[in-house]
């Protein structure tokens, strides 16, 4: 077994240990299960990267036969010497603040106190670089008292997760790479998807499109730029396009309504060296109230955004509120109107793609999630979306993908590809007959394999016509084809002749006739046939 391997099988089993812990206690399938899962795992990751970095700095602590007790041996001074040299995604924790010194102390009285003071004081400490905002300003910190949420045996059942805590290290594999932490960030979260069973979809991109989302917007060498998602849930997307370009060249913007999402976001960037971008991570109703504006208190603008955003809604409370001068140029299409029935169909996706468009730099470019119905819808705001997409010459190309590819929905998807700068051809693509079906609880899902993801990512990148996969088109042959963004429409049907001789053409004619003489003859005796049945019926 390789080390990475070693080491991803050992973060999972701690995980499902924790999870046992939860479920001992009462607490399995639980709602709360999940604040406790996240935070006790974060505060083990922080913990171990605070005693990693440490170590780094000060070899005598390294080599010290008890680390801890040389690290609590440091003078105050010493020890604020090297907390100031430590990186900014490292939390400044105490030395008393160890889950090392937790666990010596496990066996005092009220330890679940000391357990939960621990957290809000390592919370407290670090909430300037690790809070999450909201729209109203308030900051949401890294942790809370765990232990509430165990009506029973508090201090037991915070000692049972101490000492989970201390059997393993993450020290060696903090220079694992993206891959890795994805994988563990997928699996952590893997049963928390949901509100009440069942996976959420606002959670959960798959990894191939968001790769293929990434890979198609940055196909070169890019520094100090911005990345946003207005809807980013746990921010898989964000990961993704952070990765391609480098997570030390960018910075990650995102609002999502949901404190669950925000939650899942900070923790992902935490794993994925992205703490810089923490402050710009806020709660909050995006198609209400942006929080993200420039100094004149305009909207700001992104150099990359990316974004799978909820398709149907229900936004009729505020749906008026939008409907305002401020918005016009934002929502430059039009704002759904509230159906009379089925409010919760409400195409609130056609607003967040408007405020993508809304939202871009002059060099700008995005990825969006939508249903593939948009891309030929004849009437309505979608229509004319698409119509401002060509006028603008913004639109880069279309990835329709194939169905199921979220197992959570039987809606088909496609992701519209925006360049701000393309103001050439543009890369229509039919994803739609490729990948393989798999189950995935109850639900069927189609998952794309590795050469396919390459496939669609080179056609897309190089803008290569294959043959009943994708094509190459104008801004012209759009409106021609009256704003269709399908593939599929544009494909030329072709006619195969093949050539043959005098001779040969005489024997298929003879064959033809033969044919055709042995149809009328059968024809003509089966009508001979019903007609003496139809004689030999009588009347009872």
């Amino acid at each position: 077994m390789t080390t990475s391997l070693q080491f991803e099988t050992q973060t999972k089993n701690l995980i499902d240990e924790l999870k046992s812990v939860c479920a001992n206690y009462g607490l399995g399938n639980d709602g709360n299960e999940f604040k406790i899962i996240t935070q006790v795992f974060l505060y083990k990751f922080l913990n171990d990267k605070f005693v990693h970095e440490i170590k780094e700095l000060e070899p005598t602590i390294a080599n010290a036969e008890k680390w801890e007790v040389a690290l609590r041996n440091l003078s105050d001074d010493d020890l604020e010497m090297l907390t100031l040299q430590m990186s900014e995604s490292t939390a400044n924790i105490k030395p008393e603040q160890l889950i090392s010194s937790l666990f010596e102390r496990q066996n005092e009285p009220k330890f679940a106190e000391l357990f939960d003071t621990t957290l809000l004081e390592i919370a407290a400490a670090n909430s300037e670089i690790f809070s999450v905002m909201t729209e109203g300003g308030e900051k949401i910190v890294l942790f809370e008292n765990i232990s509430k949420y165990v009506i029973d045996k508090r201090d037991e059942f915070c000692k049972a997760i101490i000492n989970k805590l201390v059997n393993f290290s993450f020290e060696h594999i903090f220079h694992e790479k993206f891959d890795f932490y994805a994988t563990i960030f997928e699996y952590l979260i893997k049963d928390y998807n949901t509100n009440s069973g069942g996976k959420y979809a606002e959670y959960f991109t798959p990894h191939a499109v968001a790769k293929i989302m990434a890979r198609c917007l940055v196909t070169k060498e890019v520094q100090s730029v911005t990345c946003y998602d207005p809807s980013a849930g746990s921010g898989t997307l964000l990961m993704n396009l952070a990765h391609q370009i480098g997570e030390d060249k960018c910075t990650v913007y995102s609002q999502d309504i949901s404190q669950k999402s925000s939650n899942l976001l900070r923790l992902n960037l935490i794993l994925n060296n992205l703490v810089h971008s923490i402050p710009n991570i806020v709660k909050g109703n995006t198609i209400l109230d942006p929080y993200h504006k420039d100094k004149n208190g305009q909207l700001q603008q992104f150099d990359y955004i990316v974004s799978n955003p909820p398709f149907k809604l229900d936004f009729s409370d505020y749906r008026d509120e939008l409907d305002t001068k401020e918005n016009h140029d934002r929502f430059f299409a039009g704002i759904p109107n509230v159906p009379k029935a089925k409010k919760e169909s409400m195409a609130i996706y056609l607003l967040f793609l408007q405020h993508i468009m809304h939202s871009l730099t002059d060099n700008g470019k995005a990825a969006i999630v939508v249903p593939t119905g948009f891309i030929t819808a004849q009437t309505g705001i979608d229509k004319k979306i698409r119509e401002q997409m060509v006028a603008r010459k913004m639109l880069a190309g279309v990835v329709s993908m194939p169905s199921n590819i979220f197992a959570t929905t039987g809606t088909n998807v496609s992701v519209i590809f925006l360049d701000k700068q393309n103001k050439g051809d543009v890369v229509l693509i039919d994803a739609s007959k490729l990948g393989v079906t798999v189950k995935e609880g109850k639900n069927q899902k189609t998952v794309l394999q590795p050469e396919e993801e390459e496939h669609i990512i080179k056609t897309f990148n190089d803008k290569v016509v294959v043959d009943d996969f994708s094509v190459v088109v104008s801004y012209d042959d759009i409106k021609a084809k009256n704003y269709s963004l399908s593939a599929g429409q544009y494909f030329e049907v072709k006619i195969e002749y093949v050539d043959i001789t005098a001779d040969e053409f005489a024997t298929k004619m003879k064959t033809f006739e033969n044919n055709l003489e042995s149809l009328f003859a059968e024809s003509k005796a089966l009508e001979k046939e019903i007609q003496n049945n139809l004689k030999g019926l009588k009347y009872e």
